[in-house]
């Protein structure tokens, strides 16, 4: 879908920001680019789109070279959600929205329909909300129509730069929630931007962690946690200083429906938490058994929110 061949960015100073980058983005893929300040992940995602020119090496997207596609033909078919929302102040959220369509010529009936479908796919009322301004929404409201003015002309590429790291804690939450269920719906191909280790392992399908204008690391979040390649992703995740594992922490209710229909595979309650992993790679939900009986479930996602979030807290304390 998206690959990257021998990719190099140089400045006029000669100060190399990203090196000699080979990679390929899949079709359909939640794809999470991560690392510290400075490592280039953002100036890897701006060349998708080509707001930043690279220095040497293609990039193709569907196969063609990016310098082939007219420039506005290309834009108009990915679209771009910033930390800083940007919406046209002076414009109804409608309006917002409508942007990219109207410049593809689209009617006005189709275009309607379409703010309309992608205002409900998340969770916006739209009687109540497409003649309001950006102003009368709160921000998260605002990143939601963000999200969904990206999507408007249903391009195949996402492209988000840290769009949530603005956002309070419970905002943030709920839209990295509400985007894995709207992903899960429309199926893009979306390339994230991310410093934040626990909202990578939550939202990636694969994960690319970066360091000084090269790739580390790219894999599940259950390869990078289980086989971190080195120890600056290893501190970098912080997945040989894990707190004391308790099963209860992971573990949620569940019912022999839920076992039968999701739950493939089983662990014992006094698994190891190498053994669950390795498990988890393999299978999305685990029952939980104890003396013969089916005590509960392990599912990934309550794994990876574990294991950030006791990365996250170990982080805090060492600030």
């Amino acid at each position: 879908m998206i690959t990257f061949e021998n990719v190099t960015k140089k400045y006029v100073n000669d100060q190399v920001a990203v090196k000699a980058i080979n990679l390929e983005i899949k079709k359909g893929e939640f794809f999470v680019l991560i690392g510290p300040s400075g490592c280039g992940k953002t100036t890897l995602l701006k060349m998708i789109n080509r707001l930043i020119p690279l220095t040497e090496g293609t990039i193709r997207i569907n196969e063609k070279r990016i310098s082939d596609y007219n420039i506005h033909e290309l834009r108009w078919n990915i679209g771009y959600v910033l930390q800083q929302i940007a919406l046209f102040p002076h414009m109804t959220i409608e309006e917002n929205i409508a942007v990219v369509p109207e410049l593809k010529k689209w009617s006005k009936q189709q275009i309607q329909k379409r703010v309309y479908e992608l205002l409900e796919m998340v969770g916006l009322e739209p009687d109540k909300y497409s003649q309001r301004k950006p102003k009368e929404l709160s921000g998260g409201e605002q990143q939601r129509v963000g999200v969904v003015r990206a999507l408007a002309a249903d391009p195949e590429i996402i492209l988000m730069d840290e769009p949530f790291s603005a956002l309070d804690p419970i905002s943030r939450t709920k839209l990295q929630d509400d985007l894995l269920e709207l992903q899960r719906a429309i199926q893009k191909t979306i390339v994230f931007v991310s410093h934040d280790m626990q909202e990578a392992l939550k939202l990636g399908d694969r994960i690319c962690v970066m360091r000084d204008g090269e790739i580390v690391q790219i894999g599940t979040p259950q390869e990078i946690i289980q086989n971190p390649v080195n120890d600056f992703v290893r501190e970098f995740i912080g997945v040989n200083k894990l707190n004391p594992f308790h099963l209860e922490a992971v573990m949620q209710p569940i019912t022999d429906e839920d076992h039968e229909r999701n739950c493939k595979e089983s662990i014992s309650s006094k698994d190891s938490l190498q053994t669950i992993l390795q498990k988890l790679a393999q299978f999305e939900c685990l029952g939980v058994v104890d003396n013969g009986k089916i005590i509960g479930m392990v599912t990934r996602a309550s794994m990876l929110q574990y294991l950030a979030h006791d990365s996250l807290e170990r982080g805090n304390a060492n600030d």
